[in-house]
């Protein structure tokens, strides 16, 4: 089975949420595998990000060659050692930390040879940029001259960030003086490090660039570095980042909150978001985010839908970029035995207790419902339009993916489907539901065929799911994860079950009715506060009753911050509010202790007073789907809901208000701005909106 991957980038081996072939037999006679080698952690790393740019380091700011420490460029390091000696002595490091997600600072102290004095006099500050540019500041602060040399120690291997992943690292490779800096080359690419000013010594065989530095009292000293990759490589260009003077695909809003936890979360996200932005070579202009750093960055299909999905409220120009840049990779003709129409994924590890799921399933119906929200939010009916053929596509797709009369895997040859059925997972049914309802919309609006016959499929879908998914139990009942072939529910409680209660953008504002009645989504909300799912930071994938609970199993327990705020909103929607707060507060408590840059996903563990969340040793930091969602779960309270195309806005927001008052300003409704304010009572007015839009509040 494949493991998981991005589109036109390395494949980051070793994930350990992705599939991989089961180990070899061992026993009497057969020789044992060697032993992996240790994925880098990166829970305590700095990690800066600016598409197709990254640099990872230690809190100390010293790049030592360990592990992830490194510049990349387009999944190769460029450079791997940076450590930094003055007089001698490596500074003591006192701070390290983002500044933003793009760039860090780094400040270590260094006492003079002989000074009495117990305070240090030298400051040694390094301001480091992902683009490869990095500041040394050394100032003097003592009451005499500093004379000292200052010795920076180079070296790479321009290792792949795939084979880095996995533990491996290669010998450095051999430097050559050049200009200002060194050089290093290898068979494909070459990396180059340049300074200004030009160093005094240059010693190549050690990789060393020296300066004989004087700093006068009061007096500071500063260098610059630049790291650059150049490449002998054929083929197809890389992706770009969104360039200098580009504009961010999205509005910049602003929050104010009784709750100050909410502006920082949602400002520092909407940052870590832009980090990730590619442009599409094949068209600049279109932007999509990558799914994350530092394993997955690259163009991952569900996790770049999700992400221009949850940030719909600040405008349209991101999911249309990323639903343009998907069109160009959709399979356009069936292949032998496939269905066409389906966008690029592989499977991805399901846990413990459940199958594998499949990315390019999710992907081809989360390209549907994107397009038909964006619609409603207000993306042109032009671009819309040039979609839509890509929308009839990936609804011919799931026309032809049903077993026993549910959707599995739609990557599958139609005939492998019938001979070696999979389980039908929860979450698959409520996002081909949803993806049929939202088709049937857009083909209604633009007069094509078939929306009754997608409607009838759609309920036909919701009987057989309330009739054969549901679990009746001592606590009145649940909807089980999924139907192993023949029919037997999968009882597991997981996180991703969350997916049930998104039932989408409809026409009027309102939802489209969801796979679960009413009595069973009352039900469903219990149960998701319950202890055994929710660890007091977000819901775990996994319930803690399992005897196959893992607080750090990547979908065994783990918390992911974007199922957790799935179900923020879609509780909120639900009128379940009491419940949306609480799951809500959580996720916010989490983020005051990661400063409002929530990873990707971090422990199970449950909350206990004093204790700070456990980060995960291999999340990615930012990741685009965790960084949308906190934005979503925020935004949800406000209740704003538009149809752009029926000419109106319903407003309704969370009666309960969870944050107290909530001002969003900035906000994008059919291209203008829209600002909204929630009262503590939970009463909402709207300050700014198109004056051709009809404002409605409940």
């Amino acid at each position: 089975m494949p493991a998981e991957s991005v589109v036109g980038a390395p494949r980051p081996a070793g994930r350990l949420d992705q599939v991989a072939p089961p180990p070899g037999p061992v026993g009497p006679g057969r020789p044992t595998a060697p032993p992996r080698p240790q994925p880098p952690a990166v829970h305590h790393a700095v990690i800066c990000v600016n598409a197709p740019a990254m640099a990872a380091s230690g809190p100390d700011g010293q790049l030592r060659g360990h592990g992830l420490h490194g510049f990349y460029r387009n999944g190769v390091r460029v450079l791997a050692r940076m450590e930094l000696r003055l007089g001698g002595m490596e500074p003591l490091p006192l701070h390290g930390t983002l500044t933003s997600t793009a760039q860090a600072r780094f400040l270590g102290a260094v006492r003079l040879p002989g000074d009495l004095d117990p305070d240090p006099a030298l400051t040694v500050e390094r301001l480091r940029h992902a683009d490869g540019v990095e500041t040394v500041v050394v100032r003097n602060t003592g009451p005499r001259p500093a004379r000292l040399p200052l010795e920076i120690a180079l070296g790479t291997d321009l290792g792949p960030v795939a084979e880095i992943a996995v533990g491996h690292r290669s010998a450095d490779l051999p430097g050559q003086v050049q200009s200002a800096g060194l050089r290093w080359t290898g068979p494909v690419h070459s990396a180059v490090v340049s300074a200004k000013p030009s160093p005094h010594a240059v010693l190549a065989g050690a990789g060393v660039l020296r300066w004989d530095l004087e700093v006068q009292p009061g007096a500071r000293w500063s260098v610059e570095l630049r790291t650059e990759l150049e490449s002998a490589a054929t083929g197809p260009r890389p992706p770009a980042g969104r360039g200098t003077g580009v504009p961010l695909p999205w509005s910049e809003p602003e929050v104010r909150s009784d709750d100050p936890r909410a502006a920082p979360l949602v400002s520092r996200s909407l940052d870590a978001l832009g980090g990730l932005l590619f442009a599409d070579p094949d068209r600049p202009t279109d932007l999509y985010p990558a799914s994350g750093a530092p394993w997955r960055f690259g163009l991952a299909p569900a996790d770049a839908l999700w992400a221009a999905r949850l940030t719909l409220p600040l405008g349209t120009r991101l999911a249309a970029g990323t639903l343009r840049a998907l069109a160009r990779r959709q399979q356009l003709a069936p292949a032998p035995g496939r269905t066409g129409g389906l966008l690029p994924g592989a499977l991805r590890h399901g846990g413990p207790e459940l199958p594998p799921t499949c990315t390019a399933t999710e992907a081809t119906l989360l390209f549907v419902t994107v397009l038909a929200e964006a619609w409603r939010w207000g993306l042109p009916v032009v671009e819309v339009a040039e979609l839509l053929p890509a929308a009839e596509r990936a609804l011919a797709a799931l026309r032809e993916g049903l077993v026993d009369g549910f959707v599995t895997d739609l990557s599958r040859p139609v005939e492998e489907r019938s001979a070696h059925p999979v389980a039908a997972r929860a979450e698959v049914q409520a996002q081909a539901h949803r993806a049929a309802l939202h088709g049937a919309e857009l083909l209604e609006a633009f007069g094509r065929p078939g929306a009754e016959d997608w409607r009838g499929w759609a309920a036909g879908l919701r009987g057989r799911f309330r009739d054969r998914f549901w679990i009746d139990d001592l606590s009145g009942g649940r909807p089980a994860a999924g139907l192993a072939p023949g029919g037997r529910p999968l009882p597991a409680v997981v996180s991703s079950l969350a997916h049930l209660l998104d039932t989408g953008l409809a026409a009027h504002g309102s939802r489209h009715e969801s796979l679960l009645d009413r009595e069973q989504t009352r039900l469903f909300a219990q149960r998701l506060v319950a202890p055994e799912l929710d660890s007091g930071w977000g819901l775990r994938t996994l319930s803690v009753k399992s005897p196959r609970f893992n607080p750090l199993g990547h979908r065994g327990g783990a918390v992911r911050v974007h199922e957790t705020a799935l179900a923020v909103a879609g509780l909120a929607e639900a009128g379940h509010e009491n419940e949306a707060g609480t799951l809500l507060e959580g996720l916010l408590a989490a983020a005051a202790h990661f400063e409002g840059r929530l990873p990707e996903m971090y422990a199970g563990e449950q909350r206990i007073p004093g204790s700070p969340p456990v980060p995960h040793p291999a999340a990615c930091r930012p990741a685009a789907v965790s960084a949308a969602g906190a934005v979503h779960a925020v935004f949800a309270l406000a209740g704003v809901r538009p149809d752009v195309p029926g000419g109106r806005v319903l407003v309704r927001p969370a009666s309960t208000a969870p944050l107290g008052e909530l001002e969003l300003t900035g906000l994008r409704v059919a291209g203008e701005p829209f600002s909204v304010r929630v009262s503590r009572i939970g009463v909402a007015m709207v300050e700014e909106a198109s004056a051709d839009l009809q404002l409605v509040a409940r």
